[in-house]
Formats: structure tokens, C-alpha cells, sequence
């Protein structure tokens, strides 16, 4: 009996190294969209003469600064996977996240992958044989190559096909 949905095998996950390419490559855009909103903050304020704003920008707390840049990971990791189903590393090392059939994920699943990213010792979750983090298992998506996967989906849909080329 043929199999009637398709399903993600360990041969479309990405690599242990395209990970850990995504994580670095997305830890430094994280870092210049930090510091760049800080630094257009404190320009525009000075600029306005709202130089409370600037100050208070310049002199925030090591708490203020982590609140901040949770937000801005929040935002960054929720909106580039809502709207594009990768981020700019995920785009850079050729892979996408999808679900279990291989397809977009809902909002509500990629909402859930991005606040398990701040699960404590998370990174460290890749260490495994498999590589997929607690963020890819507890919402149960999956990070694969971008060209295999479209090469599966299309095989398994139209599997007569790739026979007439062979």
C-alpha cells in the first residue's frame, strides 16, 4: 500500500554544521539589529531634542538590555519564520523549517518553536546523534535542506514522473 501523506526522513535534515552555521549567522544579525534600533534610537532623539530618550538609552540597565533584546529576538525569529518559513542564516545555508509533511508550519507552531529557543542550555540540545533542538522537537517541526526536500515532495507526488526520466 502506498504511503498517502508525505513525511520528513533523516536524510532532508540539515547538517549538524548548516545548524550550527544558522545559529552563528543568526546570533551576529541578532546583534547588528540590536545595537543598529539602539543606535537609531538614540540618533532620532537627539536629533528631535528628546534627549531624555537618548539618555535613558544609553544608560539602561543589564536588565533593560536583556528585555530588550529578548523582544528583539522574539520579534526577529517569530516574523522571518512566520513570513519566510527560515531566517536570513536559514536562507544563506539553504533550509527551511516545515512540519512533519514537509510543509509550512501554522503561526501558532512557530510562536511555540520561538519561545522554546529560551529554554535554558538549549544550544546545547544539538548534541545529540540527530540534530534537531528542543525548539524543532517540542514543536515538532523540522529544519531540512530547501532543494532535497522539494526534490522529495516532488517525487512523492508525482513518482511516474521521474520514471519517464530514467
Amino acid at each position: 500500500m502506498k504511503n498517502t501523506r508525505f513525511a520528513i526522513t533523516d536524510d532532508l535534515l540539515a547538517t549538524r554544521g548548516q545548524r550550527f552555521l544558522n545559529f552563528s549567522i543568526d546570533l551576529v544579525f541578532l546583534y547588528i539589529i540590536i545595537l543598529s534600533i539602539g543606535t537609531s534610537i538614540i540618533l532620532i532623539a537627539d536629533a528631535a531634542s528628546k534627549f531624555a530618550v537618548s539618555t535613558w538609552v544609553e544608560t539602561m540597565s543589564k536588565g533593560e538590555i536583556v528585555l530588550y533584546s529578548i523582544f528583539i529576538m522574539l520579534l526577529y525569529y517569530s516574523l522571518t519564520e512566520i513570513y519566510f518559513s527560515r531566517t536570513i542564516a536559514q536562507l544563506i545555508t539553504k533550509t527551511v523549517v516545515v512540519n512533519k509533511d514537509g510543509v509550512k508550519p501554522d503561526i501558532k507552531t512557530l510562536v511555540i518553536r520561538t519561545l522554546c529557543r529560551f529554554i535554558p542550555f538549549e544550544p546545547f540540545s544539538f548534541l545529540g546523534a540527530i540534530p534537531r533542538g528542543w525548539h524543532d522537537t517540542f514543536s515538532d517541526t523540522y529544519v531540512v535542506k530547501k532543494k532535497k526536500l522539494s526534490k522529495s515532495r516532488g517525487f512523492f507526488n508525482n513518482p511516474e514522473e521521474f520514471r519517464k526520466t530514467e
